[in-house]
């Protein structure tokens, strides 16, 4: 009792009302798109489930404008997340859809919500988390934007922190880092300070108001500190911003008007880049993606964006009526932006002309100005656990056999600082270094030391470095960490057991018999990266980027015979499925590909056009209809791939079986 007085204390003075009291077997705080995939996993399973969401939207970012989904490798797509990105297909009239609107993600999410069942409190921010012993017996919410709030007690077996802050998990007394590690901690070269050449600004670019004149004070947007060599850890935390959805459709456009607080001030680095970069399009600036039905979203670009660099420090340690500034002060700054390259006499007319044929969508967002309420938090609390993913992992020198997810995005951090170099402005703390395979993401790292909380998940927060949590920290891994974590609490409620004593290997059996966590039958997938069930003739080449899982196999001549045969496993379930061929797209393939199908009762030939396959979204691959069979696995079914009279490179990744609905 006395912990939780000092937590109150900490709090705003708040006159709560009479206090309500609710009980159940997970409570999940987050309604992000790891929050929902995690309700729908534990109520399908038969635990009572409630969502605690602090604002008003499920979804988190992928229902807030990030619809160019960042993929790195589709293999550590799977269960629910996987089954997003198909139900997103279905809606554009595709396989999967890895780009998509915001109203159509949120759609999804309150489906999944619907069908399982779920109670969902919206706008319930947390006060106070009670203890006893290691065991988290109860949290209390409120919704603090009111003076008389009336506060809710939720007793639960097991919580989840499915926040992008990690509030939960703080108010319950897990450790946990925010900011940079100092490269030195985990054995990086990639953590701390980052002085490097992308997202940057040019040489030249003179950082104070009056040009050569440093006692006229520095530009706004640039801090006032010396930079530090690199690799040296501090408290500064990666740049935030909104992914904007704007669109040019003249019948659903709203115009973008001068906003609140407008400075245009704020906007002079920008003036000063583009003197030395002229302007040849609004990509220049924006990393300008188009989405279904005239939209976008808009990422930033280059030296000077929609990155609020700097701005966003204290964030993830405030309270919610402190980061309410933060996002509105987010807000403000990217309108401005916008109605300042449109509007401002010194942008070339060219660029404003094109600003002006776009602006907010009316069918987006209607009850928030059609502005997204979600700021892109790409990082804030992480915890500190008896497994902290680092740059080792992801590279492959260290690997975890405990995995419950893989990640394979480029370890990437956006700018953290902007600063004077040299009489020059630059940014600093952007990194991206890619070329490894899918990793493996250890359950030690979603859950608590065993000393601090004993019924506490945390997927989003989870244990990793600064640099490893940039591959990390991505939507679809977030599902398939929140899918497992669900998993977990289950196993832990039914055996009444801590978190940290959960077998691992049950957990896998779980995901691998019932991926979708409603009895759906699971897809078979057969990859030459996995080998047990492949048979390989002649000579091909190994390419270890680009496609599904670790590698895949080029035949690059046609001269000798050889094939890859993807057999499947004899225990899946006999029936009808819709077959899918991978294609990681290269710049010399074959326009047609031969392929022998054998579905455990007859051989067929067939010829794959691959001549008019088209790829959107952050990928260079993707899954290539061949047809409907109906397969008898035990009966050695299998797929061939030959190089018979190819003209071209062939490629030979996976194969894919979807079962008939």
């Amino acid at each position: 009792m006395k912990k939780t007085l000092v937590l109150l204390l900490c709090l705003p003075v708040f006159l709560f009302a009479k206090q309500k009291e609710i009980s159940v077997d997970v409570c999940i705080y987050g309604g992000t798109s790891a929050g929902v995939i995690a309700a729908y996993t534990a109520a399908k399973s038969g635990k009572n489930v409630i969502v605690v969401e602090p604002g008003s939207r499920l979804g988190g970012l992928s229902a807030g404008g990030l619809g160019m989904t960042d993929i790195g490798n589709k293999y550590v797509v799977s269960g629910l997340a996987l089954d997003f990105y198909r139900k997103l297909g279905t809606h554009y009239g595709s396989f999967e859809s890895w780009i998509f609107e915001p109203k159509v993600a949120l759609q999804i999410f309150n489906d999944y919500i619907k069908q399982a069942k779920v109670e969902v409190l919206y706008n319930k921010q947390l006060v106070s988390a009670v203890k006893s012993g290691k065991t988290i017996t109860e949290i209390a919410v409120a919704n603090t934007a009111t003076k008389t709030a009336r506060l809710l007690k939720i007793k639960a077996k097991v919580f989840l922190d499915c926040t992008y802050e990690g509030d939960l998990m703080a108010k319950a007394g897990v450790s946990y880092f925010v900011g940079r590690e100092d490269n030195s901690t985990y054995g990086e070269t990639l953590s701390g300070v980052q002085l490097l050449k992308q997202h940057q600004l040019p040489d030249g670019v003179d950082p104070y108001v009056e040009k050569g004149n440093p006692s006229s004070g520095l530009l706004w947007g640039i801090n006032n500190e010396a930079l530090k060599p690199n690799g040296t850890g501090d408290k500064k935390v990666q740049a935030y911003n909104f992914r904007i959805t704007l669109t040019n459709d003249p019948k659903n456009l709203v115009e973008i008007t001068k906003p609140d607080n407008y400075d245009p001030k704020r906007y002079e680095l920008l003036i000063r880049q583009k003197e030395i970069q002229p302007w040849k399009g609004l990509n220049d600036v924006f990393i300008w993606s188009l989405m279904p039905n005239q939209k976008t979203d808009i990422n930033n670009r280059n030296g000077m964006s929609t990155d609020m660099i700097g701005a966003n420090w204290d964030y993830p340690e405030a309270d919610y009526a402190k980061r309410k500034q933060f996002i509105k002060a987010h807000e403000d700054y990217t309108k401005g932006l916008l109605y300042f390259v449109g509007n401002d006499p010194r942008i070339p007319d060219f660029i404003r002309k094109e600003m002006k044929t776009w602006g907010y969508p009316k069918d987006e967002y209607e009850d928030n100005g059609n502005w997204s309420p979600q700021l892109y938090i790409r990082e804030a609390r992480r915890m500190v656990s008896d497994v902290v993913m680092n740059q080792n992992h992801c590279q492959g020198r260290e690997v975890v056999s405990d995995e419950i997810a893989f990640a394979a995005y480029t370890m990437d951090s956006h700018n953290c600082d902007r600063l004077v170099v040299n009489g020059m402005a630059k940014n600093e703390g952007n990194v991206e270094v890619g070329g490894f395979p899918p990793f493996p993401i250890s359950y030690r790292a979603i859950v608590p030391k065993r000393n601090e909380v004993d019924n506490l998940l945390v997927p989003v927060c989870m244990s990793a470095s600064h640099i490893a949590f940039g591959s990390i920290r991505m939507e679809p891994v977030f599902m398939v960490l929140a899918q497992s974590a669900a998993v977990a609490a289950v196993i832990a409620i039914d055996q009444k057991i801590a978190i940290q004593d959960v077998d691992v290997n049950a957990i896998k059996a779980i995901l691998k018999s019932n991926p979708k966590a409603d009895g759906r039958k699971p897809d078979v997938i057969s990859s030459v990266a996995d080998e047990k069930h492949i048979a390989i003739t002649g000579n091909w080449e190994k390419i270890a980027t680009k496609g599904y899982g670790k590698y895949y196999l080029v035949r690059s001549s046609a001269s000798t015979e050889a094939s890859v045969k993807f057999g499947f496993d004899h225990k899946a379930q006999p029936g009808k499925y819709k077959a899918y061929y991978y294609y990681p797209k290269g710049e010399k393939d074959a326009a047609e590909i031969d392929l022998e199908l054998y579905n455990g009762k007859e051989k067929k030939s067939i010829s794959l056009n691959l001549k008019e396959v088209k790829i959107q979204g952050q990928t260079t691959s993707i899954w290539v209809e061949i047809g409907e069979f109906d397969f008898d696995f035990s009966a050695n079914a299998y797929l061939k791939l030959t190089n018979n009279y190819a003209k071209g490179d062939i490629a030979a990744n996976a194969v894919l079986l979807v079962p008939n609905k």
